[in-house]
């Protein structure tokens, strides 16, 4: 599947900052950057950095007054859609040390919190049979409702209220496959259902010995998203840190099939 990729970002900016960018998909082997562009407003400072896991980068700006910024992309995705119900666990002994760090608790993620909830909703399955039956589960009991989380909301919050955006569904996919002993990271993706159309925010899990993308709003299937960058929760995949202040103008993001070739 080819995917079209176009985004504008406009910011006010009442004094010098730092800004940290990233919104370009990432070049890998399941993914194939076609093209891609980006351009910014005047800046003080442009330099690309890499991103977690080596996924992706990431660019340090320094600008003020006005801060633009468009990016288009069309990105080729070959990734196939293994049945996760008969993928296998990885035992913790034998997990390759990158992905250790996506076992333990953090910030948005505090899945220590989960261990008593999974044992006893999803205790007779294993590996991917449990994440596939969390991934339902998470469908059935939450609603998709913007506007109720904010920047602070945690997966705790998020598993009481039972509702929220891609970011709390990812955040509370990602916790409950921690606590079930099974490494999971956020992945921040461009994809082109969905509804409203913006970046997305999935889960990754590792079975069988490589990673797997999971989406729990439903909105999209591995193979028809274009990963950005991945990390620990939503802190470590900001489309954009701001070290100061900054005015919102204007947002947006929009992600198609292509209907070229």
């Amino acid at each position: 599947m080819v995917l079209d990729i176009e985004v504008h970002l406009e910011y006010d900016l009442p004094a010098p900052v730092d800004l940290l960018v990233q919104i370009e998909a990432a070049p890998l082997p399941d993914q194939h950057l076609l093209s891609a562009h980006i351009e910014t407003s005047q800046t003080q400072h442009f330099t690309r950095v890499a991103a977690e896991d080596d996924i992706g980068t990431r660019i340090w700006l320094q600008a003020e007054d006005t801060f633009q910024c468009n990016y288009t992309a069309r990105v080729q995705v070959d990734r196939p859609v293994p049945d996760l119900g008969i993928l296998n666990a990885v035992a913790p002994h034998l997990l390759p040390g990158e992905t250790v760090r996506y076992l333990m608790p953090s910030r948005y993620c505090p899945s220590d919190e989960f261990q008593t909830f999974v044992a006893a909703e999803f205790g007779g399955l294993q590996g991917g049979a449990r994440i596939a039956a969390i991934n339902d589960w998470i469908a059935d009991a939450f609603s998709y409702v913007p506007g109720v989380s904010n920047a602070q909301t945690t997966a705790i919050d998020s598993f009481v209220q039972r509702q929220g955006i891609c970011r709390d569904f990812a955040h509370v996919m990602i916790a409950l496959a921690r606590a079930s002993t099974i490494p999971a990271r956020f992945a921040s993706v461009y994809a082109p259902d969905v509804t409203p159309q913006d970046f997305h925010a999935v889960a990754e899990v590792y079975l069988d010995g490589a990673w797997h993308l999971v989406d729990p709003t439903g909105m999209a299937t591995p193979d028809t998203m274009a990963r950005i960058g991945v990390g620990a929760d939503a802190a470590d995949v900001a489309f954009l840190n701001v070290f100061g202040q900054a005015g919102f103008v204007a947002q947006s993001v929009s992600v198609a099939r292509s209907k070229t070739p």
